[in-house]
Protein backbone atom coordinates (compact mmCIF):
# COMPACT_ATOMS: atom_id res chain seq x y z
CA UNK A 1 0.00 0.00 0.00
CA UNK A 2 1.29 3.39 -0.91
CA UNK A 3 2.12 6.01 1.70
CA UNK A 4 -0.21 8.68 0.26
CA UNK A 5 -3.20 6.34 0.54
CA UNK A 6 -2.59 5.81 4.25
CA UNK A 7 -2.18 9.54 4.84
CA UNK A 8 -5.39 10.32 2.98
CA UNK A 9 -7.28 7.59 4.83
CA UNK A 10 -6.11 8.89 8.22
CA UNK A 11 -7.04 12.44 7.21
CA UNK A 12 -10.58 11.28 6.35
CA UNK A 13 -10.80 9.61 9.78
CA UNK A 14 -9.46 12.80 11.39
CA UNK A 15 -12.16 14.80 9.59
CA UNK A 16 -14.93 12.45 10.78
CA UNK A 17 -13.76 12.65 14.40
CA UNK A 18 -13.43 16.44 14.20
CA UNK A 19 -16.98 16.62 12.80
CA UNK A 20 -18.29 14.65 15.79
CA UNK A 21 -16.28 16.71 18.27
CA UNK A 22 -17.69 19.95 16.87
CA UNK A 23 -21.24 18.62 17.23
CA UNK A 24 -20.58 17.58 20.82
CA UNK A 25 -18.80 20.79 21.82
CA UNK A 26 -21.48 22.93 20.18
CA UNK A 27 -24.11 21.25 22.36
CA UNK A 28 -22.09 22.24 25.45
CA UNK A 29 -22.36 25.96 24.67
CA UNK A 30 -24.44 27.70 27.35
CA UNK A 31 -28.15 27.56 26.57
CA UNK A 32 -27.87 25.36 23.48
CA UNK A 33 -29.25 22.18 25.03
CA UNK A 34 -32.05 24.07 26.78
CA UNK A 35 -32.99 25.77 23.52
CA UNK A 36 -32.96 22.44 21.71
CA UNK A 37 -35.13 20.77 24.34
CA UNK A 38 -37.57 23.70 24.42
CA UNK A 39 -37.81 24.45 20.68
CA UNK A 40 -36.16 21.61 18.75
CA UNK A 41 -33.72 24.16 17.31
CA UNK A 42 -29.94 24.56 17.62
CA UNK A 43 -28.42 27.91 16.75
CA UNK A 44 -31.59 28.92 14.92
CA UNK A 45 -31.77 25.70 12.86
CA UNK A 46 -34.75 23.37 13.25
CA UNK A 47 -33.39 19.86 13.86
CA UNK A 48 -35.63 17.50 11.94
CA UNK A 49 -35.22 14.33 9.88
CA UNK A 50 -33.71 16.21 6.93
CA UNK A 51 -30.96 17.81 9.02
CA UNK A 52 -30.24 14.52 10.77
CA UNK A 53 -29.93 12.81 7.38
CA UNK A 54 -27.56 15.56 6.21
CA UNK A 55 -25.41 15.14 9.33
CA UNK A 56 -25.39 11.36 8.83
CA UNK A 57 -24.21 11.78 5.24
CA UNK A 58 -21.59 14.34 6.28
CA UNK A 59 -20.24 11.80 8.76
CA UNK A 60 -20.63 8.68 6.63
CA UNK A 61 -18.95 10.01 3.47
CA UNK A 62 -15.56 10.60 5.17
CA UNK A 63 -15.72 7.15 6.77
CA UNK A 64 -16.44 5.54 3.41
CA UNK A 65 -13.67 7.62 1.82
CA UNK A 66 -11.24 6.40 4.50
CA UNK A 67 -12.01 2.83 3.46
CA UNK A 68 -11.97 3.34 -0.29
CA UNK A 69 -8.76 5.36 -0.04
CA UNK A 70 -6.89 2.20 0.81
CA UNK A 71 -8.81 -0.12 -1.52
CA UNK A 72 -9.49 1.63 -4.84
CA UNK A 73 -7.20 1.56 -7.86
CA UNK A 74 -4.81 4.51 -7.88
CA UNK A 75 -6.36 6.53 -10.69
CA UNK A 76 -9.94 6.19 -9.40
CA UNK A 77 -8.77 6.70 -5.83
CA UNK A 78 -6.86 9.81 -6.76
CA UNK A 79 -9.79 11.50 -8.52
CA UNK A 80 -12.36 10.42 -5.93
CA UNK A 81 -10.26 12.00 -3.17
CA UNK A 82 -9.65 15.15 -5.19
CA UNK A 83 -13.33 15.68 -6.01
CA UNK A 84 -14.77 14.75 -2.60
CA UNK A 85 -11.94 16.60 -0.84
CA UNK A 86 -12.67 19.81 -2.78
CA UNK A 87 -16.39 19.53 -1.97
CA UNK A 88 -15.71 19.00 1.74
CA UNK A 89 -13.04 21.73 1.90
CA UNK A 90 -15.48 24.15 0.27
CA UNK A 91 -18.30 23.15 2.59
CA UNK A 92 -16.05 23.57 5.62
CA UNK A 93 -14.72 26.91 4.40
CA UNK A 94 -18.30 28.20 4.36
CA UNK A 95 -18.78 26.79 7.89
CA UNK A 96 -15.57 28.48 9.05
CA UNK A 97 -16.72 31.83 7.65
CA UNK A 98 -20.02 31.36 9.48
CA UNK A 99 -18.14 30.60 12.69
CA UNK A 100 -16.23 33.88 12.39
CA UNK A 101 -19.54 35.77 12.73
CA UNK A 102 -19.76 34.63 16.38
CA UNK A 103 -16.19 33.61 17.11
CA UNK A 104 -15.07 31.35 19.91
CA UNK A 105 -11.57 29.91 20.16
CA UNK A 106 -12.62 26.25 20.15
CA UNK A 107 -14.95 26.70 17.17
CA UNK A 108 -12.36 28.54 15.08
CA UNK A 109 -9.74 25.89 15.92
CA UNK A 110 -12.02 22.97 15.07
CA UNK A 111 -13.57 24.51 11.95
CA UNK A 112 -10.10 25.45 10.70
CA UNK A 113 -8.92 21.88 11.17
CA UNK A 114 -11.97 20.71 9.20
CA UNK A 115 -10.84 22.93 6.31
CA UNK A 116 -7.20 21.87 6.48
CA UNK A 117 -7.87 18.11 6.54
CA UNK A 118 -9.72 17.92 3.19
CA UNK A 119 -7.31 20.47 1.69
CA UNK A 120 -4.44 18.14 2.62
CA UNK A 121 -6.38 15.21 1.17
CA UNK A 122 -6.62 17.05 -2.15
CA UNK A 123 -2.91 17.95 -1.94
CA UNK A 124 -1.76 14.37 -1.28
CA UNK A 125 -4.07 12.93 -3.93
CA UNK A 126 -2.96 15.54 -6.47
CA UNK A 127 0.73 14.93 -5.74
CA UNK A 128 0.44 11.13 -5.82
CA UNK A 129 2.02 9.32 -8.71
CA UNK A 130 -0.43 8.38 -11.40
CA UNK A 131 -0.18 4.80 -12.59
CA UNK A 132 -1.68 3.65 -15.84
Amino acid sequence: MEDWKVRVSVLWLFYAVAFLVVMILASFEPGVLKQFLDTGEMEGMKIGPEILLLFAVLLLVPLVMAFVSVTLRDSVNRWANIVVGIVFAGFQLVALIGTLAQPSAWAILMESSKVVAPALIVWYAWKSKQKA
